[in-house]
């Protein structure tokens, strides 16, 4: 949407785009949830649940997890999973970009 002056406006809160705060307030409300699990041959993964895909791009931050992480990993069943045990580091990082982490420390 754009205004007469040619600056465009969130529909969400009616402010301009470069200062539209919905992303951060998305964020803010969502519970993020990090677990592991055993894979098959024994080797273990980590799981970040809680994420709304509606709000959140999954594949972009799935992308900058495995970059910080060093690690490969994926976006299935609308969870973001991760090879090797990455709690802490990921963690960590999520709470860097503003996301409520269940369970902190």
């Amino acid at each position: 949407m754009r205004s007469g002056s040619g600056m465009e406006i969130c529909e969400k809160c009616g402010l301009p785009k470069d200062l539209c705060i919905c992303k951060e307030i998305a964020k803010e409300q969502q519970v993020v949830r990090i677990s592991t699990a055993r894979r098959r041959f024994g080797k273990i993964a980590t799981i970040v649940e809680g994420l709304d895909s509606a709000d959140v791009d999954l594949k972009e931050l799935a992308k900058e997890l495995k970059a910080k992480c060093a690690c490969g990993g994926t976006v299935k069943q609308g969870r973001i999973e991760l090879q090797g045990d990455q709690t802490k580091l990921v963690r960590k990082v999520l709470r860097e970009m503003g996301y409520t982490v269940e369970g902190e420390d």
